[in-house]
C-alpha cells in the first residue's frame, strides 16, 4: 500500500510485528530517497533508514504499511 507522498511525522506499521514507526527525516541521497524511522515510544533505541519506493500511485517503505489512511485521498 502506497501514500501520495511520504512526509514528516507519518506513522507506518511494520508488516509481521504490528510495531509503530514515525518518519523523523526524509531526504535524498544519490538518486533514491531515504526515510528516517524512529519506532513510537522508543527515543533511545536506534533509528532505522528506508529506502523510499516510487510507484505509479505514490511512494511506500518496503516492509511498512501506512499506520493511518492518506488524508489527501
Amino acid at each position: 500500500m502506497s501514500v501520495r507522498k511520504i512526509q514528516l511525522g507519518q506513522l507506518w506499521k511494520k508488516d509481521g510485528t504490528g510495531e509503530i514507526y514515525l518518519v523523523t527525516r526524509v531526504y535524498s541521497e544519490a538518486l533514491s530517497t531515504v526515510a528516517v524511522l524512529r519506532k513510537s515510544g522508543a527515543e533511545q533505541e536506534a533509528l532505522i533508514r528506508v529506502k523510499v519506493e516510487r510507484k505509479s500511485d505514490g511512494q511506500m517503505l518496503h516492509g511498512f504499511t501506512p499506520a493511518q489512511e492518506d488524508e489527501d485521498s
